[in-house]
């Protein structure tokens, strides 16, 4: 069982969030059929630490399961696409050991709402409350050394056969990412932020051509890993692979920069990183180190990093702004959205520091 002190499950869901309970009783009980007809001890609680995908633990009787559906008023195809993370797991599980295994898949809304899956839940720990690790270094530094390995692992997996090799398109991949944020930011756009206006035209200018390609995963970070509770140095699983595609591996690489904060970036960052008070407890290396640590595993040449970086950060950006545009527009009530047009802006600014100044690090 995960350890409290660095999970966020609450007993009850959010309001409006909540799942119908008869309706998911009925549809395990045509796939269990272990089950009681009443499943008497059917228990669901959310994980409440998140910004996108609604996440629910189920516990129906001896099973313990993990429920994924889009958030309410989503209507971003490729972050929410329930079914395309059910295939990627499907996918991955004869070749990538450190994932959950994928169980039932329903695309009717009639269901809970929304199309759903679920998958059995891992045991472990998610750091979500960094403070409670003492002493952090001996165990931050080891751990960042296999979470940059790992990355190099995951892009170094052959997708060429099986059902990786549907998985997408890449040729072309770097190019399209950059004209599709672009695009969904315009789609989003509430504010005026000049300097997130700028930073997107550098992007679509500056595209690095590579032939490059690897399975990437588009999320990686701390806290989308579980960790062996009795050994937080060691990986057990991989989650969230929802954004899973084929593409250019240095994207994936600029993602994970975007969301590794170094202890003097501005508060603004850290307070909305996910990895923020994470990757700032000693033992941690710097964004610089993890780039160069990750270069040496994988034997890629980093000389494009800045763009890679910049527009991690860019896409995180966006990222927030689509979900302040569902606030805004009352389809979520929850509070910690509309403080993010600030974290975007600050995103903004310190993207162009970073293309300014053509590094990573040391951007206050």
């Amino acid at each position: 069982m995960a350890d409290p002190l660095h999970s966020a499950w609450n007993q009850t869901a959010r309001q409006g969030e909540e799942l119908d309970l008869s309706q998911l009783a009925a549809f395990l009980r045509e796939r269990l059929p272990d089950l009681p007809p009443e499943v008497p001890d059917l228990a669901v609680t959310q994980f409440l630490d998140g910004y996108s995908n609604l996440t629910y633990r189920v516990q129906a009787g001896t099973h313990d399961m993990v429920l994924r559906r889009p958030p309410h008023g989503a209507h971003i195809r490729a972050g929410h696409d329930m079914g395309r993370e059910f295939r990627v797991l499907s996918a991955l599980l004869p070749v990538y050991p450190l994932i959950p295994k994928p169980l039932w898949y329903c695309d009717d809304p009639s269901v809970l709402g929304a199309p759903f899956y679920l998958m059995e839940r891992v045991d472990g720990t998610i750091l979500r409350r960094p403070l409670t690790l003492k002493p952090a270094a001996e165990i931050m530094q080891p751990l960042a050394l296999q979470v940059i390995a790992n990355l190099a692992t995951i892009h170094g997996l052959d997708w060429h056969q099986g059902e990786l090799a549907q998985l997408g398109r890449p040729a072309g991949y770097t190019q399209r990412q950059v004209t599709g944020w672009l695009e969904r930011y315009q789609q989003a756009k509430t504010d005026d932020l000049a300097t997130l206006d700028r930073v997107g035209q550098w992007l679509s200018e500056h595209i690095p051509t590579t032939t490059d390609a690897a399975l990437i995963h588009n999320d990686y970070k701390y806290d989308n890993m579980v960790l062996d509770a009795a050994d937080l140095t060691r990986i057990v699983a991989v989650l969230d692979w929802e954004m899973s595609t084929l593409g250019d591996p240095l994207t994936d690489l600029g993602t994970t920069l975007a969301y590794w904060i170094d202890p003097d970036d501005p508060p603004a960052l850290r307070a909305l990183s996910p990895n923020g008070p994470i990757t700032t407890l000693p033992g941690n290396p710097t964004r610089t180190a993890v780039a160069e640590r990750y270069a040496t595993v994988s034997g890629r040449d980093l000389g494009d990093l800045v763009f890679y970086y910049a527009f991690g950060v860019y896409k995180n950006a966006v990222i927030a702004q689509q979900i302040y545009t569902r606030y805004r527009q009352g389809l979520t009530t929850d509070e910690r959205f509309g403080q993010l047009i600030h974290s975007i802006r600050q995103m903004a600014e310190h993207a162009a520091r970073a293309i300014e100044r053509q590094r990573i690090d040391q951007l206050s």
